[in-house]
């Protein structure tokens, strides 16, 4: 595991981790899931936020890989880029993976010490 952590998608899951840490990105992510966005359009959305901080915003998921950028004239043109968040959802299905595959050999060593109790009568605390 540690291993993993050290690789090249070790930087990448840092990366991702850090950009969708805050939520405005993470809005700015769902914003831009579905539809291209110019980023004008997209800052009008953050009232409480100047337009240079939803760029940098902007700019920091693409740093990470999570959006692509498109010009178009004097408009830049944001959408989201799925294949970004690898990285973490390998993280992720590895950590949840481990968990389960717990979880079953417990659930079944319980079921087998259940299963003992039922099919050996007469043992003192065991039942019929």
């Amino acid at each position: 595991m540690e291993a993993a952590l050290q690789s090249p998608d070790a930087d990448s899951f840092d990366l991702v981790a850090s950009a969708v840490a805050h939520p405005a990105r993470r809005q700015l992510l769902h914003l831009v899931r579905d539809n291209e966005q110019a980023a004008g359009d997209l800052a009008t959305r953050f009232p409480h936020m100047s337009r240079p901080a939803v760029s940098q915003h902007l700019r920091l998921l693409e740093h990470a890989g999570l959006v692509s950028v498109r010009r178009d004239r004097n408009r830049r043109l944001y959408r989201a880029r799925p294949e970004g968040l690898t990285a973490m959802r390998a993280f992720i299905d590895e950590m949840w993976t481990d968990r389960l595959a717990r979880l079953r050999l417990a659930a079944e060593a319980a079921e087998l010490s259940r299963a003992a109790d039922v099919t050996e009568p007469g043992r003192p605390g065991r039942r019929p």
